[in-house]
């Protein structure tokens, strides 16, 4: 591990730490490897939705009510 890497203490389920021990060794990676990928998606999927927010965010409110009646006014419900 190079100076790039900071250390942090995770404290697991312990079910969930004995599968991840397991992935580990059978996918020949470390259990780091695996953190580090499983953060940085869930931190992609994160970065992804508050795009979708920003793109939005021009887009008229409606409340969930208002938008029921319009779709029966429309014949789609």
């Amino acid at each position: 591990m190079d100076a790039s890497h900071k250390r942090a203490t995770v404290y697991f389920d312990p079910e969930l730490h004995r599968a991840l021990r397991l992935k580990a060794a059978e996918t020949e990676r470390s259990v780091s490897d695996l953190v580090n990928e499983a953060v940085r998606l869930s931190l992609a999927e994160d970065a992804t939705d508050l795009l979708a927010i920003e793109e939005r965010r021009a887009e008229p409110e409606m409340d969930f009510e208002s938008f029921v009646k319009a779709l029966r006014q429309r014949g789609r419900l």
